[in-house]
C-alpha cells in the first residue's frame, strides 16, 4: 500500500537517502516474556516473519535506502529488532547494554558488526537499548527512560557526541521504548517534525513535547497499539505499520507519503518497522 497524494495546503517533503542496518528474522520465535507484547505460550511463525521483513526489505531498496545486513545468531531471537543493538552518529557507534539476561548477547553482537565495518565504537557504561531509545530530531537526540535504558546512559550521550540530550521518561508498560510512542518524521526538527502517543510519557516530557513541537502529529490509541509510531521516515516516505489509519490519513494531510507494511508476526514479540530499523549516520 502506498498513497501519494498530499494534502494541497501540505509543504513539499523532501526525502533524503538513508543507510540503515537490518537483522533477517531467521531465528525469531517468542519464547520468553520480557514486555506486554510477548506471550511465549503461543504459537509463532518464523517464516511468515522472515516474508514480512522481506517486504520492509524490499521497500527500503525501492526508495533507494542502502541496506546492510547483521548476521542473526541462534538462540537470540530478538536481533531481529536492529534498532536495539546500538546508537550511531558521527561515525561513532555507541553500544548497547540490555537490560534483560535474554539479550545481553545482541550488545557485542552489534559492537563486534560496527567495528568490523569501519565504526568507532564506544562500549557503554549504563544500561541502554540503543536507537529504541535515543532518537535524533534535527541536532538534539531525545533519549527514553523509564523501562530500558538508564538514564545515566544519557550523559554518555553527552559526552560521546557532545549534542544537546533531552530525556523522556515513558510511562506506559505497552510503549517501554521511546521509539514506539515516538516517532521522527522529519529530520529538521521543525515544530511539526515528529509524531507521538500523549499518554506514554509522564507530565515533564509531554510539557517538553508540547513545546518543542506544538505541530506535532498525536496518534490515536488504537494506531499506537498496533506499534504504528514504530514507523521509519526518510523526510517524505514514512514507513509505517498497514493497521495505523489514521496516522496515515494525518501523514497525508502534512504532505507525506505513508507506505503501509504489514509486520504482525513481528509485532509479537514487540517490534515493528522502526525496531527493525537501526539508521547508520558516517
Amino acid at each position: 500500500m502506498t498513497l501519494t497524494q498530499p494534502a494541497s495546503s501540505a509543504p513539499e517533503r523532501v526525502a533524503t537517502r538513508r543507510t540503515v542496518l537490518m537483522c533477517r528474522p531467521s531465528h525469531f520465535t517468542v519464547s520468553y516474556r520480557i514486555n506486554p507484547w510477548m506471550h511465549p505460550e503461543a504459537p509463532t511463525d518464523t517464516s511468515l516473519a522472515v516474508r514480512q521483513w522481506e517486504t520492509l526489505y524490499a521497500k527500503y531498496l525501492e526508495l533507494g535506502f542502502e541496506v546492510q545486513l547483521i548476521d542473526g545468531l541462534p538462540g537470540l531471537p530478538d536481533m531481529v529488532y536492529a534498532a536495539n543493538g546500538g546508537f550511531v552518529l558521527d561515525g561513532i557507534a555507541y553500544g548497547a547494554k540490555f537490560q534483560y539476561p535474554e539479550r545481553q548477547p545482541e550488545g557485542p553482537a552489534y559492537m563486534d558488526w560496527f567495528g568490523a565495518d569501519g565504526f568507532e565504537v564506544r562500549e557503554p557504561v549504563s544500561t541502554n537499548e540503543g536507537e529504541g531509545d535515543f532518537l535524533l530530531v534535527g541536532e538534539t537526540i531525545y533519549a527514553g527512560t523509564g523501562f530500558r535504558s538508564d538514564a545515566a546512559s544519557h550523559d554518555e550521550l553527552r559526552r560521546i557526541y557532545g549534542r544537546e540530550v533531552v530525556t523522556l521518561t515513558l510511562v506506559d508498560p505497552s510503549f517501554y521504548h521511546l521509539d514506539t510512542a515516538f516517532a521522527v518524521l522529519d529530520s529538521d526538527g521543525g515544530r511539526g517534525s515528529v509524531a507521538y502517543l500523549p499518554k506514554a510519557f509522564d507530565a515533564a516530557s509531554l510539557a517538553i513535547l508540547q513545546e518543542r513541537f506544538p505541530d506535532a502529529i498525536l496518534v490515536t490509541d488504537e494506531d499506537a497499539a498496533v506499534l504504528g509510531l514504530n514507523s521509519f521516515s526518510d523526510g517524505r516516505n514514512v514507513i509505517i505499520a498497514a493497521r495505523a489509519k489514521d496516522f496515515e490519513r494525518q501523514l497525508i494531510e502534512r504532505g507525506f507519503t505513508p507506505h503501509g507494511v504489514d509486520l504482525s508476526e513481528l509485532l509479537l514479540g514487540g517490534g515493528g518497522v522502526k525496531c527493525c530499523t537501526l539508521e547508520l549516520r558516517r
